[in-house]
């Protein structure tokens, strides 16, 4: 059931069963650009209100202004570092007074080089962000989503986390996390009216990816464009407990899956270091 609404002179579909079930406000971390900034504006397309989360205040706060007004939503942008060690207390701060019922968790820290090459301190980024952050956020939100008795959690992995890769080592094992995170609690939730998933994308143009991949070969991963993946992750929620986004990366992934473990990881870490060796 769809409903419809006029916003700066456009024609908005409405889908009131999904902001019932998820609204009427939804978090999303790492919104500031990339995968996050698509999320945000599919989830205030659908009219709900948001919680936006980057380390960068500006282009955060450029976000949340223009999503207000080409929306009507809500919008409270918060400025912070998921790597954070309070990061419990200043989330749950940031979630004061509003009834939350989405989680997105788009954040991710990661450097593509040889594990040797990458500081510690580095190592260590990668585990706070991509694991102790979504950990923390979920273990804040869980117990209200129960109370309310609906609600969704989508945590964003990679094909990356399917096996071990080279030159994404720390990155590839913090996305398995992810992977095997969003099945446990999908198994534990599922009969309390709350949705989880871990969403798997393969490369996508966003910011972060141009930046670390050279122009002349970034045709040869086929980038989604990172609005296609917020919108089949949305639209997967709810149907299973892991979704690969794109055709191409589900075709991708049943080959590896007929390989043996160790040919996988041979195989997806020589098409890495294809793209990024001598980079």
């Amino acid at each position: 059931m769809v409903g419809f609404r006029i916003a700066q002179g456009k024609l908005v579909i409405l889908f009131p069963e999904f902001h019932q079930r998820y609204g009427p406000w939804a978090v999303v971390a790492g919104a500031s650009e990339g995968i996050g900034r698509a999320y945000a504006q599919v989830l205030a397309e659908r009219g709900l209100n948001l919680l936006l989360i980057a380390r960068r205040r500006e282009p955060l706060e450029q976000q949340a202004r223009l999503i207000e007004r080409r929306y009507r939503v809500q919008v409270r942008p918060v400025a912070l570092d998921l790597a954070c060690t309070d990061l419990e207390q200043r989330f749950a701060q940031a979630c004061q007074g509003l009834d939350i019922g989405l989680l997105v968790y788009n954040a991710c820290f990661s450097r593509v080089a040889d594990f040797r090459d990458t500081p510690l301190h580095e190592h260590l980024a990668t585990l706070d962000v991509n694991c102790r952050g979504p950990l923390t956020l979920c273990h804040g939100l869980i117990p209200p989503l129960l109370e309310r008795g609906r609600g969704g959690i989508i945590l964003m992995s990679s094909m990356s986390g399917f096996q071990g890769t080279a030159m994404v080592a720390s990155y590839a094992a913090s996305k398995a996390y992810n992977i095997n995170l969003a099945e446990g609690l999908w198994a534990e939730l599922k009969d309390s009216g709350i949705d989880v998933m871990a969403c798997v994308a393969g490369a996508t143009s966003t910011p972060g990816f141009e930046s670390v991949t050279p122009e002349d070969r970034r045709a040869q991963v086929f980038p989604m464009r990172a609005e296609a993946v917020a919108r089949e992750g949305i639209s997967a929620l709810g149907k299973r407990p892991v979704h690969v986004v794109g055709r191409l990366n589900r075709s991708v992934d049943a080959v590896g899956r007929l390989m043996s473990r160790k040919r996988r990881t041979r195989f997806f870490s020589k098409a890495t270091q294809n793209v990024y060796r001598d980079s």
